[in-house]
């Protein structure tokens, strides 16, 4: 009975906690961006999950093109002004380029082991120039640091998803958002040392 209680607790706690924030999950395709948010929501339900990707397709301010969705920005940006409050769950790797400081109370950046994403890319069946180019960007740490200048260093913080579960890294969004977890250091460019031939897998 107590240790229903404790869950019971905790679960309401975590809701108080997230309550009225203004939360980006962002991050390269692959690292478990809608996965986290689905867990969040089992927790939460006071939040309204914006899709960035799935909005920008409603408004008709996005095509595709081969693999790719061409978003029109600019345009978005102003739709996102208009749309986000104080419980918004924003998602998309996206978010770095139509929203700005004001719009953002925490910034979460997923990343993944670029050799794990690789295989999660393969699985989904991307062309070789995708595959490469989105590892590419995840080697470098392209959303943390386009995120970085978009919402600044003390909004945005990096959670490294690699073999982690959606509850371990929900856990973690919980912890960030209530000042008691600054996030992870992530730094890929050890897996150049320790795989020679990291760059020929993702050619």
């Amino acid at each position: 009975m107590m240790v229903l209680y404790i869950l019971v607790l905790q679960r309401f706690l975590i809701q108080l906690v997230l309550n009225n924030c203004m939360l980006v999950l962002t991050g390269n395709p692959g690292v478990g961006k809608h996965t986290a948010a689905s867990e969040i929501m089992k927790q939460n339900t006071m939040y309204e999950i914006i899709d960035i990707n799935n909005l920008a397709i409603e408004l008709g301010l996005a095509e595709k093109a081969k693999e790719t969705l061409e978003v029109y920005v600019a345009e978005l940006k102003i739709k996102m002004k208009q749309k986000v409050s104080n419980n918004s769950l924003i998602v998309g790797h996206l978010a770095p380029y139509v929203l700005d400081e004001s719009d953002v109370d925490v910034a979460i950046v997923l990343r993944k082991n670029p050799m794990d994403l690789i295989k999660v890319f393969k699985n989904r069946g991307y062309s070789k120039e995708k595959i490469k180019s989105n590892t590419a960007a995840e080697f470098i740490g392209v959303t943390f640091n386009d995120s970085i200048s978009s919402f600044g260093k003390e909004k945005t913080f990096q959670i490294d998803t690699t073999n982690k579960t959606p509850e371990q890294v929900t856990s973690i969004i919980d912890k960030i958002v209530n000042g008691k977890n600054k996030g992870d250091i992530v730094d890929w460019f050890h897996l150049v040392e320790e795989n020679k031939d990291f760059f020929k897998n993702i050619e």
